[in-house]
Parts: structure tokens; C-alpha cells; sequence
């Protein structure tokens, strides 16, 4: 199949739908599989809702750090939402079929919140920053009105740069094949079933990316290098102590996904680790949206005090 001069292969039928192979191949597993992750995405939307409420109703937890954990925690039930209920259909009915225009959305959500957890993960880590290195000066520097922009510019700053990657995708054609080895529309795994020229789209979606993912990730590096340069010129063991279970939540959680979608990229790009890439995104794209609720709810005093005081009220009020 020759391509044409605008790399538009001849004869090219585009193709309506995907097949999503997902875990298909563990055929005996798929109810077993589908239990799992129900388990799992009915835990993510319970833990982090909690949070949000618990934000929210909480006039002791309004303050930076947990309006921005509102914030994580809001982010967190959408992205699992984008993934996991079209897996879990797909798991439970065996229809692995999505159309070439619902792959796109998923890729577009994905993508847009993806960006937004590097941004919010950033505004944490600074707002660690300027609570244990600038402690006099955090509550005039973290007023309501930076808070405010900080979170709204993490929400809105992936935007611009994924709707002009998912533009210039729109332009391109899909003949076959239409096997998807994966649970999601990753753009890895969907550009390489496009059909001519896609280089100026990976090019693009890779200068794009860079510049909404690596400034976050540097600024979250940088943030925490002056906290932890900070916390081990505290003289007293208690107090580095106190100081480091301020910001250890927020840490472990920084590490978990950094350290997850950083191994899905770095690895390398064979067949033989195909199987290693699936099981690695389900830790970014699964598991940590599951596992950061229940990190700020046993590593946190405030969230824990607070989650009891309506655990408490509710029971109070069962009695009458």
C-alpha cells in the first residue's frame, strides 16, 4: 500500500472502531478480573469523594494544603472514570469494541487530566515549600486569592496544549489494523495504527507534553529538595520529625505516580515488555487514584480526627 503525496494511503477505508485487547488474553480470569477492578473503582470514588467531602464540610481543614488535596482528590475520581468503567464493561459483557471517535475522547481526558495531577502534585509540593522554609511569611504569601489561581491554573493549564494535539490527530487516517494492546486509549499504543506520516504528530504531541509535564515535575523536585535541605537543619529529632509528617503524605504520593508513569516511558519499547507497560500503567492510572485517599487518611493526624468526627455523628444519629 503506496502512500499519496499527502501520506494518505491509497484506497484507504478508514476504520470505525477499535479493538481494545485490553487483558483479553487471560480469558479464564476476565470475571475474576472484573470483581478486582469493580473492588477497585468503587474504593477510588468512595476514598476520594470522602476527601472532598470531608474538605468541604470541614472548617478545620480549610486551609492550602487541603484545598489543594480537594482538589488532587476531585481530579482523581475523574481520571478513574475516564479508564475504568469502559474497562469494566468490556471485562464483564466481552465487547472490547470502541469507536475511533470514543478512543479520541478517552486519549483527550486522559491526556488533560494526566496534566493537571502534574500541576496540582507542583502546587502542593510549593505549598509544602512555603509553609517548612518560609514558615513567617506562609500565611500573607498562601493567601485565599493565590490558592485560587494556583488551582485554577492547574485545572486549565493542559487545555490549550492537548486540544491542539487532539486537532492535528483528527486530520489523520486509520485503515488497519485495529488491535489495541491495551486497556486504554494510550497515545503510544493508538499512533501506531494510524495509517501514512505521523511524525509531526508525535513530534508535536512530544514538545507539547515536555513543556506541560517536565516545568511541574521540576518544580516538585526543586521544592523538595529545599524541604528536605530545610528539615535536616531542624537541631531536634521531634522536630524534623514534625516537620517532614507535614509534607511525608504528599511525598509518598509524588513518588508513587512519578516513579509509575516515569517507568511506562523509560522502558523499552519491545514486544517482550509490552506485558511490563500494561502492568505498570495500572499503577498511575489504576491503583494510585485508589491508594492516595487512603495515604492522606492513615499518614495524616487532621484527616483521620476529622473522618472520625462524622464516622461518630453518623453513628449518633443511626441511634436515633
Amino acid at each position: 500500500m503506496k502512500p499519496t503525496t499527502n501520506t494518505t494511503p491509497v484506497n484507504c477505508t478508514d476504520i470505525s472502531e477499535f479493538i481494545m485487547l485490553g487483558f483479553g488474553r487471560l480469558h479464564d480470569l476476565q470475571f475474576l478480573l472484573f470483581l478486582v477492578f469493580l473492588v477497585i473503582y468503587i474504593m477510588t470514588i468512595a476514598g476520594n469523594l470522602t476527601i472532598v467531602f470531608l474538605v468541604v464540610s470541614n472548617q478545620h481543614l480549610h486551609t492550602p494544603m487541603y484545598f489543594f488535596l480537594g482538589n488532587l482528590s476531585c481530579m482523581e475520581t475523574f481520571y478513574s472514570s475516564t479508564i475504568l468503567p469502559r474497562m469494566l464493561s468490556s471485562l464483564l459483557t466481552g465487547d472490547r469494541a470502541i469507536s475511533v471517535k470514543g478512543c479520541v475522547v478517552q486519549l483527550y481526558f486522559f491526556g488533560f487530566l494526566v496534566c493537571t495531577e502534574c500541576y496540582l502534585l507542583a502546587v502542593m509540593s510549593y505549598d509544602r515549600y512555603l509553609a517548612i522554609c518560609q514558615p513567617l511569611h506562609y500565611g500573607a504569601l498562601m493567601n485565599d486569592k493565590l490558592c485560587l489561581k494556583l488551582a485554577a491554573g492547574s485545572w486549565l493549564s493542559a487545555l490549550l496544549p492537548i486540544s491542539m494535539i487532539i486537532i492535528v490527530m483528527s486530520s489523520l487516517h486509520f485503515c488497519g489494523p485495529v488491535d489495541i494492546d491495551h486497556f486504554f486509549c494510550d497515545f503510544p499504543a493508538f499512533i501506531k495504527l494510524a495509517s501514512g506520516d505521523t511524525q509531526l504528530v508525535q513530534l508535536l504531541a512530544f514538545i507539547l507534553s515536555a513543556i506541560d509535564t517536565l516545568p511541574p515535575f521540576v518544580l516538585t523536585l526543586t521544592s523538595y529538595f529545599h524541604i528536605i535541605a530545610t528539615i535536616l537543619r531542624i537541631p531536634s529529632t521531634t522536630g524534623r520529625k514534625k516537620a517532614f509528617s507535614t509534607c511525608s503524605s504528599h511525598l509518598t504520593v509524588v513518588t508513587i505516580f512519578y516513579g509509575t508513569l516515569m517507568s511506562v516511558y523509560i522502558l523499552p519499547k519491545s514486544e517482550s515488555w509490552e506485558g511490563m507497560h500494561k502492568i505498570f500503567s495500572l499503577f498511575y492510572t489504576v491503583l494510585t487514584p485508589m491508594v492516595n485517599p487512603l495515604i492522606y487518611s492513615l499518614r495524616n493526624k487532621e484527616v483521620k480526627e476529622n473522618l472520625k468526627r462524622v464516622i461518630n455523628k453518623l453513628l449518633t444519629f443511626k441511634k436515633f
